[in-house]
């Protein structure tokens, strides 16, 4: 109670200072409104993120310049409109953000907005000028796709060359599609009239590219400074504006209506965080975590950019009604383009529950297969005493069920689950073991709590394969740790899991200016922070490394460069003291490097693996080789290349879906099969990782 006063007492004492350095407001606000305001924000960042936060980072220099950093990162991600001396400029203010935001007085997002607005008009008229100018395709020459590796422009003229050059890589990609288009419609267009349409359509494009960015309002440019300074500490501690509150509700339950994709802002671009298992993306297959959405288009209609758009607002032109068609323009990992039509549906809510099947080897084993997508629970319904479904009592179900049927052995698929309900990691963990330590969590504070497995009860304590990739994070992370520290299970997937092992909690700003009296129109937003973090029972935390499977299988997802190790700013991994616990004989190390032998061996023969390796090779040299040639020619070889690439991967073992897969069949009339998609029975059967867990069952029996 000491703490809150004293912190009113200041915010009082901050808010009655006479306003200073105020720059004009595009918002609805009076000069002095807008100052209180964010004057308010600043000084309670800058006082309770040091206090909360699991880091123990202090409000110093040092985060200032990570906060700078970030923060000019999201003013221009691409380098297409500042110059070097406007960075110059901004970086003065950089050390002195710790203070400033205590002090009340933040500059910088008003001279970032200032300078930006200066640099995107000269932009326009560069883009205007070289369009009507036009550009001389036969020069060859080439383009740095890459902004981290490129430097700022040193003066204008340099600025006006890049353009020409980005201008020039988009009408040839535009062109290259027309002509596609033109081919399947068996009409007859000259190179001329092609290359006319795409210049035409690149100019409206950017017409409404800086429509858009001249939409941005002074308060927008506060929003990304304060959520620069949350991000400097970790980066899944964020400032969440009012207006934002709306999206990250969404994407806390997910959208049941749209093509079912959770969506972030990341350097400017909009990235898939996580397909909605059910949703329409998820059955149309095509569309990726971590693929790069550039454009969206309404069917048919002109497509819109959404590069440097705000998420708010690409969600919107995202989502739709069911029955509606929307087209992603969208980049992948190895830097090619693809447009991914998707008819907008709900959620069908059984393909996001735990499901099973029976599979049947060569040699007339029985191997049961679980898929958890996320860890669920319906924790409003528990708390009101009803029954409500949750992932622990579905597991529970299949794992008997397979039981029943007389399996020799289970494969646990964790792959692409990106978590959830923490008591559900535990209880589910515990279906496998005895009682015992499965996880520890670590608060801000310093406590360690050790969560267990209450339940004596082994459900299943038969042969198990626990199947990861570096999309599974957080429970799931704990699951497959937890099983593979009691040698319980053998754990299979690619290098490492992602590595997500700290929880967050949502703080509301306004709770703590109720003595203020600010009125209803003054909604300061919210705080997301991290404040626990994940141990194994063996002392080491999931975070940041991620787990070790024990045998590693070829993934093209190894490309993607996803996972905690990536981000900037990402909590470090540590280590603390170990839980005593009780191993189980299962799976001895002696076991499992005799397991591993053998299943390197099979998967360097496994043709599905050999093309799994050659598209790892491939997309790995794209991703390194961000230089492209400008040249129609090699642009168009290059794309085929990538597109028949994907091709006979994805024919191969159906690692990417079909256009327009139905879903939600059932396959009642195979034997020993529970009703379920019929989409996924099939993939399951040509899955390679599923099939490589099946051998590694038998190799353990």
């Amino acid at each position: 109670m000491k703490h809150l006063t004293q912190l009113v007492l200041a915010l009082l004492l901050l808010l009655n200072c006479p306003p200073s350095g105020f720059g004009e407001s595009a918002d609805s606000r009076s000069p002095a409104d807008f100052l209180k305001r964010n004057r308010l924000i600043g000084y309670m960042l800058a006082k309770q993120l040091p206090t909360v936060h699991l880091s123990d980072k202090a409000m110093d220099d040092g985060l200032a310049q990570a906060a700078f950093t970030l923060y000019l990162n999201q003013l221009d991600s691409q380098k297409r409109f500042l110059l070097q001396k406007d960075v110059d400029q901004l970086k003065a203010f950089a050390s002195y953000i710790d203070d400033n935001l205590v002090q009340g007085n933040n500059p910088l997002p008003d001279a970032g907005m200032d300078i930006l607005g200066e640099r995107i008009d000269q932009a326009e008229k560069m883009v205007e000028a070289i369009l009507a100018a036009g550009i001389d395709f036969n020069v060859a020459e080439t383009l740095e796709t890459d902004p981290k590796k490129l430097a700022f422009a040193k003066d204008l003229q340099s600025l006006q060359d890049r353009w020409r050059k980005i201008l020039k890589s988009e009408i040839i990609t535009r062109y290259l599609e027309l002509e596609d288009d033109a081919n399947k419609a068996k009409e007859k267009k000259s190179s001329e009239v092609l290359l006319q349409e795409a210049r035409s359509k690149v100019a409206k494009r950017y017409k409404e590219i800086f429509r858009r960015l001249r939409q941005e309002t002074r308060q927008d440019h506060y929003d990304r400074y304060f959520n620069a300074v949350a991000r400097a500490f970790d980066p899944h501690t964020n400032y969440i504006p009012p207006a934002g509150k709306e999206q990250f509700d969404i994407s806390m339950r997910g959208s049941l209506e749209g093509i079912g994709a959770l969506l972030e802002e990341d350097d400017g671009y909009i990235t898939v965080k996580e397909i909605i298992p059910g949703s329409a993306s998820a059955r149309q297959g095509r569309l990726q975590m971590k693929d790069i959405i550039l454009q969206v288009a309404q069917g048919a209609e002109e497509p819109v950019d959404i590069t440097d758009m705000r998420l708010r607002d690409a969600v919107r032109l995202i989502r739709g009604p069911k029955g509606s068609e929307v087209r992603l323009t969208v980049r992948k990992a190895d830097g090619s383009k693809e447009i991914i039509p998707i008819i907008r549906d709900v959620v069908q809510i059984e393909e996001t529950f735990v499901k099973s099947t029976v599979l049947k080897n060569i040699d007339g084993r029985k191997i049961g297969l679980i898929h958890i997508p996320s860890f669920y629970r319906d924790f409003e319904k528990t708390s009101n005493g009803e029954n409500a479904r949750n992932s622990t009592d579905d597991t529970r179900k299949e794992v008997l069920a397979l039981k029943q049927q007389g399996v020799d052995g289970i494969v646990l698929d964790l792959r692409n689950n990106g978590g959830g309900a923490l008591v559900d990691a535990v209880d589910i963990a515990g279906l496998f073991l005895s009682s015992g330590p499965v996880v520890q969590v670590k608060n801000s504070n310093g406590s360690i709590r050790v969560l267990n497995d209450e339940d004596p009860e082994m459900v299943y304590a038969g042969p198990l394969v626990v199947l990861v990739n570096v999309f599974s994070a957080s429970a799931s992370e704990i699951v497959a740790a937890a099983l593979q520290d009691y040698h319980r299970a053998v754990v299979v997937g690619g290098p490492t899991t992602h590595g997500k092992g700290t929880v967050q909690t949502v703080i509301d700003l306004n709770d703590n200016v109720s003595l203020l009296h600010f009125n209803k129109d003054d909604n300061l937003g919210a705080l997301k922070v991290t404040i626990q973090k994940f141990y194994r029972i063996t002392g080491g935390s999931t975070q940041y490394k991620g787990m070790e499977p024990d045998i590693v299988l070829p993934s093209i997802l190894e490309s993607l460069k996803s996972g905690e190790r990536f981000l900037e700013y990402s909590m470090p991994w540590s280590s603390i003291d170990p839980v005593t616990f009780t191993p189980s004989q299962a799976v001895s190390p002696a076991k499992i490097d005799a397991i591993r032998t053998a299943s390197t061996q099979r998967v360097a023969r496994n043709e599905k693996f050999k093309a799994i390796q050659d598209e790892i090779v491939r997309v790995q040299e794209q991703v390194e080789n961000s230089v492209i040639s400008l040249d129609i020619d090699d642009m168009r070889k290059k794309q085929e290349e990538a597109r028949l690439a994907r091709e006979k991967v994805g024919k191969q073992f159906g690692l990417f879906g079909d256009e327009g897969q139905a879903d939600g069949e059932t396959a009642e009339d195979e034997e020993d099969v529970q009703p379920s998609g019929a989409a996924w029975l099939e993939e399951v059967r040509e899955d390679p990782y599923i099939q490589e867990a099946e051998l590694i069952l038998a190799d353990m029996t």
